[in-house]
């Protein structure tokens, strides 16, 4: 029997089967060695995402005693400086107030306006990978696109852009289950460089606005909108590693289950008209965030078992995703899924803002290997990160 093992080569690989002996268990099922409550159910992660007991932060009710929690060492508070002002780790009111600032970059109107450049950017980018002959499709396509674009909405300068991804990288290896001490020292070091960086960007741009995201942040801020600097910091961040974490991942895992499902692969090659929902249906098929993480602020009841305030619940999305009393047949790759509910964007107030704008990259990159690399094949086969929460590759040789 598959079990649930984040730390199993095996289990990392393929979850899928873990999760359907998860769910066939129950619906609440505590996990001791993260001290966590698993929910593996679609109806319960949708519910959850956005009740209300349930917080991304506990420290706008509680303090870490009154929680029954320990505060983090010392050491780590640049790492939780950073995180704990984005709004992904906030509750209203901080949230809504940020929420709204940001949202105003990523309304359709102006994610609509990207297209020509996310485009272009994905052709010319698609167009190097062809001249030669193949490559990684990671880091020839799927990273540079999503970086750029919102590097470009952020307005930090091309020159500047290099440390972007290994920084997020580094950051993001603390949302893993039970992170190294290693893996904390890399993050500590990442947010206090990154923060820096951003901290003079933001004197550059106080001094000198442009047409930018932090511009337009600063100048909210002047007009009564008050934004710390640390919340311009950490929003910032955020913006850099959600916009381009899930898009990347996205990417490889998507042509990674089309190399594998050649069928659903020709039908795409043969009907472009298939992308729209051919994105939606990878995303569910192989999530590139597996497990969202949630502090239960009042005692909560799932299916007759009560979680006591000051418990943590993971809601596993890649499981949720894989729900046969949603999905039909869900093991199977279905491009023209004509009803596909997935959560890979979460739901509720913490509902991905740059859901629109991965899609648009998303679309993008597919369509630009479609019509100029029409023969686009795998070259060997590729290794998985060792990371169970966001879920990726190490890399996708590929052949045109």
């Amino acid at each position: 029997m598959a079990a649930f093992d984040p730390w199993d080569p095996a289990f990392v690989a393929d979850p899928y089967p873990a999760y359907a002996e998860l769910r066939a268990k129950g619906r609440a099922q505590y996990f001791e060695p993260t001290n966590q409550w698993l929910v593996p159910h679609h109806a319960d992660v949708s519910a959850l995402l956005r009740e209300r007991r349930l917080g991304r932060t506990y420290l706008h009710r509680f303090d870490h005693e009154d929680f029954g929690r320990t505060a983090p060492p010392p050491e780590h508070e640049p790492f939780h400086t950073l995180n704990d002002h984005g709004m992904l780790d906030l509750e209203p009111p901080d949230h809504t107030r940020i929420r709204r600032l940001v949202s105003k970059a990523f309304t359709p109107r102006t994610v609509e306006q990207l297209k020509p450049y996310v485009s272009k950017l994905a052709g010319d980018l698609v167009d190097r990978l062809v001249e030669k002959g193949g490559g990684d499709l990671l880091t020839d396509v799927a990273e540079p696109l999503p970086v750029a674009v919102i590097a470009q909405m952020l307005g930090i300068p091309e020159a500047d852009r290099a440390p972007l991804r290994p920084w997020s990288a580094d950051i993001c290896g603390m949302y893993e289950l039970n992170p190294s001490e290693e893996t904390a020292r890399k993050a500590v070091q990442a947010s206090v460089e990154f923060s820096d960086y951003l901290r003079e960007l933001i004197a550059e741009r106080r001094a000198e606005p442009g047409d930018d995201l932090i511009s337009g942040l600063i100048a909210a801020h002047d007009e009564g909108d008050r934004l710390t600097e640390q919340e311009m910091i950490s929003t910032a961040v955020l913006l850099l590693n959600a916009g381009h974490e899930a898009t990347v991942n996205a990417t490889v895992n998507g042509w990674y289950a089309l190399f594998r499902n050649p069928g659903q692969l020709a039908a795409l090659r043969a009907d472009h008209s298939l992308i729209p929902s051919a994105i939606e249906e990878l995303m569910r098929y192989d999530t590139p965030l597996q497990l969202f993480e949630r502090w239960v602020l009042d005692d909560i009841e799932i299916d007759g078992t009560t979680i006591p305030r000051g418990a943590e619940i993971a809601m596993l999305f890649g499981s949720a995703n894989h729900d046969p009393e949603v999905f039909r047949d869900p093991e199977r790759l279905d491009l023209t899924r004509p009803e596909n509910p997935h959560i890979s964007f979460s739901a509720g107030i913490h509902y991905c803002i740059g859901a629109p704008l991965a899609r648009i990259e998303l679309a993008a990159s597919m369509t630009a290997l479609l019509e100029k690399a029409p023969k686009l094949s795998l070259a060997a086969e590729p290794v998985r990160k060792p990371n169970f929460v966001i879920r990726g590759l190490a890399g996708l040789e590929v052949t045109v």
